[in-house]
């Protein structure tokens, strides 16, 4: 069980903001497989761009299972304090402060993970938002900004004096972006130094590995963010794994039509008639990477421009492997 504030969250398993991949469909997904929590994709603290069309999407919650968690991104205090504040009248329950985004976008405006080389300005922040709302704040970061500057322990010690309420720490400084293998060690002895829980993020792609990494880190419960790319029934096998020792089978053939169709369709009813069938491309991808031989049907589908042609052709790809599946039995 993980507590945030005034929030119990019974599914130990939290599905990572992601921007381009956490917006609400997304979210409510993997809620519906057993995620305990979905984070927002990150929404920037530059009110100017807050009615733009991208951070209205970003900002929609509406049909959405709480609590519900956003994750706002900056470097200024006084901005960033504004933009929790923003966030909690528009419907947020618990903030989440992105000091972890690797993206070269983010660190030429000094946030994300460039924040962690000013300690002195991470408390800055973390006050100033703290104290301006009173919802739970938690904060997401990395090891560190460098493998030679790992300083998780620091920060986290900071973010609990600095009234923080739960912390999630990718395994990796920010010089590794997604390279190498994440490293535990460092999250452990974080869990060791700090009395606020701690959500442990990166190559957590199965039930047994979230186990593992439980058990190596003692972190109160894991963050799951490419490895649900496409596999949102991942949180479910966690849960269910972390509940009884026996691993799920992976979905039929059936079960992934279904649960894609499903998402497609609420892809496009929410972003739209042309939107829709463009951002639903990557997402056919990510589920496909499970697939055999599923190029010239991925090749096929991206050339299609609405959701009534793209629903009709998963139909029939699954249709044939289904085919396949029982000829072969």
């Amino acid at each position: 069980m993980l507590q945030i504030g005034p929030y119990q969250i019974d599914v130990p398993v939290v599905l990572a903001p992601m921007a381009g991949v956490t917006d609400r469909p997304f979210r409510q997904l993997c809620r519906q497989q057993g995620a305990g929590l979905a984070i927002s994709e990150m929404v920037t603290c530059d009110a100017t761009l807050w009615d733009s069309r991208k951070s209205r999407q970003r900002l929609d919650h509406r049909g959405e299972t709480g609590p519900i968690a956003v994750q706002i991104a900056g470097s200024d205090p006084a901005m960033m304090a504004e933009a929790a504040r923003f966030n909690v009248d528009n419907g947020a329950q618990i903030i989440d402060i992105n000091m972890g985004c690797p993206a070269k976008k983010v660190l030429k405006k000094a946030a994300g993970s460039a924040l962690l080389r000013d300690e002195a300005l991470v408390a800055n922040i973390l006050q100033a938002v703290v104290s301006a709302v009173d919802a739970p704040v938690t904060l997401k970061i990395r090891t560190g900004w460098c493998p030679e500057q790992r300083n998780a322990v620091a920060i986290a010690k900071l973010a609990e004096d600095c009234g923080i309420q739960a912390l999630a720490i990718h395994g990796r400084p920010r010089a590794c972006r997604f390279n190498g293998l994440a490293e535990y060690d460092t999250i452990a002895e974080v869990v060791q130094n700090v009395n606020i829980p701690v959500l442990c993020n990166g190559d957590i792609d199965s039930a047994s590995k979230a186990h593992y990494v439980l058990q190596q880190t003692g972190a109160q419960a894991v963050m799951i963010g490419r490895a649900a790319q496409g596999r949102p029934w991942i949180f479910k096998q966690i849960d269910h794994y972390l509940r009884t020792g026996q691993l799920l089978p992976e979905p039929s053939l059936s079960e992934i039509r279904d649960i894609l169709c499903t998402h497609l369709g609420e892809l496009s009813e929410f972003y739209g008639p042309v939107m829709g069938p463009r951002i639903s491309r990557k997402h056919l991808g990510w589920y496909l990477q499970t697939l055999p031989d599923s190029g010239p049907f991925r090749a096929t589908f991206n050339q299609l421009e609405n959701a009534q042609d793209q629903y009709a052709r998963v139909r029939d790809y699954f249709e044939q492997l289904l085919e396949q599946e029982e000829k072969a039995a």
